[in-house]
């Protein structure tokens, strides 16, 4: 494909097949050019044109019709799930400036101040426009909120071309296309779900959107699979963990794909005879993945995870030292991406440090990600330079929990340290030198979920007369009491 504009892209599958199936949900089904037209509906009743388009809304084809409305008007979506905190929720629309939100009546009171665009308001039968797409190549498409240590969340801006490019990567490696089903099960704020969506609709596929209720649990998950015959999974490792202790999983799958997160051979030696297993790595500012690695046939390292692959065509990783230049063969570097899917960088220009010019001139991304090339070529992902962990897939600064946590008044001072468990998952321990006012761990924690997305709220929390300080005057994490928790399985 020459196109780089996505919606362009969207029109072309559908063209070329407008019968095909699009989405898949409980109770009905869409074709490309009942999708289409649905997208036409939404966009012709914009209110007005904006840079910005929030969305928040439950999932299923009006959430995917609203994101391709918004592109194809030119704008850039800015997604968050109605369950998020409010105060997260109004950082984000608020910092992006956006126009208006597109939602649903019951979310109403949560987005109370902005304008709003209700879907109920937005009839089926009601004329649509024709106009053609207004986007360009480097028009933003999104704008993907990440923990930030600065305490506040950053918005990465990713353009029309990065996400084209990233499909491009997709098809080449794993080859969708008609009659492949993908399921959406992500939330509509990390990269999976861009690549669960824009990977499928741009190639002609399909998508299968569960309800709430074959969310429930991983029985209740995969038996919608089965129904659905569900073909591609992406997910992060600890879905495929839960898929890994069932006797069989439907016969349908041809493709798990893991990312956001280690995936070690205990979380998938039960799936590798029945499937192709992938695992994948690459941040938010770097359009979804980098690189790619099947784990099938291959040995995983020697603590037990797999290594991160190679990287996707039209992309280039390096492993670099703090001057900035090449380690040599075999020795650990920080993680350095440069490539088509190199984004704009973050909304807050002043949050830009990572994003740096090389000697060719041309744009690359430090990760802050610590690595190490493989004899075979393939890389191995080590551990974050900084504090940064993933917990449930999902990145978190301590350092945003840490801040958020420090501003309650019944909190004097406190750290927020990350920790693993058994089977090498990160959770957070935060230690609390209490305030004046009562310590009330219930009423700290509904103060933290204004602002903090729920697996951002440490698990563990441990009162102490005081924070022990090195010779340096920094916290002394190694002096606090660790808390110890089992693995889940």
């Amino acid at each position: 494909m020459s196109k780089s504009i996505i919606y362009e892209q969207f029109e072309e599958a559908m063209e070329q097949a407008p019968d095909q199936t699009a989405i898949v949900e409980d109770r009905r089904t869409l074709t490309y050019e009942q999708l289409d037209c649905r997208i036409r509906t939404i966009a012709g009743k914009f209110p007005s044109q904006a840079d910005f388009i929030g969305i928040a809304t439950d999932h299923g084809a009006d959430q995917i019709a609203s994101i391709f409305a918004v592109l194809k008007t030119g704008a850039a979506y800015v997604p968050a799930e109605p369950d998020f905190p409010e105060e997260r929720i109004r950082f984000m629309m608020k910092e992006s400036g956006v126009g208006f939100i597109i939602t649903q009546q019951k979310y109403q009171e949560k987005l109370d101040g902005f304008p709003l665009l209700f879907l109920e308001d937005i009839r089926e039968t009601e004329s649509t426009p024709t106009e053609g797409c207004a986007a360009e190549q480097e028009s933003l498409a999104y704008v993907l909120y990440t923990s930030g240590s600065t305490g506040v969340p950053k918005g990465v801006c990713v353009t029309n071309a990065n996400v084209c490019h990233y499909v491009r990567a997709f098809q080449q490696e794993f080859h969708p296309e008609a009659g492949d089903i993908m399921l959406q099960y992500s939330v509509c704020s990390f990269d999976i779900f861009v690549e669960e969506v824009f990977t499928t609709l741009l190639s002609g596929a399909a998508l299968a959107i569960p309800g709430g209720r074959a969310r429930a649990d991983i029985v209740s998950l995969m038996e919608f699979v089965r129904e659905r015959k569900v073909t591609i999974i992406s997910g992060f490792p600890y879905l495929l963990m839960e898929m890994n202790g069932l006797e069989k999983i439907p016969a349908s799958l041809r493709l798990l794909i893991s990312g956001g997160d280690i995936l070690r051979e205990s979380y998938v030696n039960h799936l590798l005879p029945q499937v192709t297993v992938y695992n994948t790595y690459g941040p938010s500012e770097t359009t979804v993945c980098c690189s790619y690695f099947c784990c099938n046939g291959q040995k995983a390292l020697d603590d037990g995870a797999y290594p991160v692959g190679k990287a996707v065509p039209g992309t280039r990783m390096e492993l670099l030292d703090e001057q900035m230049k090449p380690v040599p063969a075999g020795s650990v570097g920080e993680i350095c991406i440069a490539g088509d899917g190199v984004s704009k960088g973050y909304l807050d220009k002043s949050k830009n440090e990572m994003f740096v010019t090389g000697a060719d001139g041309k744009p690359f991304y430090r990760s802050g990600d610590l690595g190490r090339l493989l004899p075979d070529g393939n890389l191995a992902f080590l551990h974050r330079r900084d504090s940064q962990v993933m917990i449930l897939g999902k990145r978190v600064e301590p350092e945003e929990v840490e801040n958020v946590l420090c501003d309650c008044e019944e909190v004097q001072t406190a750290v927020v340290c990350p920790c693993t468990d058994e089977q090498g998952l990160s959770y957070l321990t935060a230690y609390v030198v209490p305030g004046e006012t009562k310590f009330v761990l219930s009423d700290v924690k509904k103060k933290l979920s204004r602002y903090l997305t729920s697996f951002m709220i440490p698990e563990f929390f441990v009162l102490v007369d005081h924070i022990p300080l090195t010779p340096n005057g920094k916290p002394d994490l190694k002096s606090l009491p660790l808390v110890l928790k089992e693995g889940d399985c």
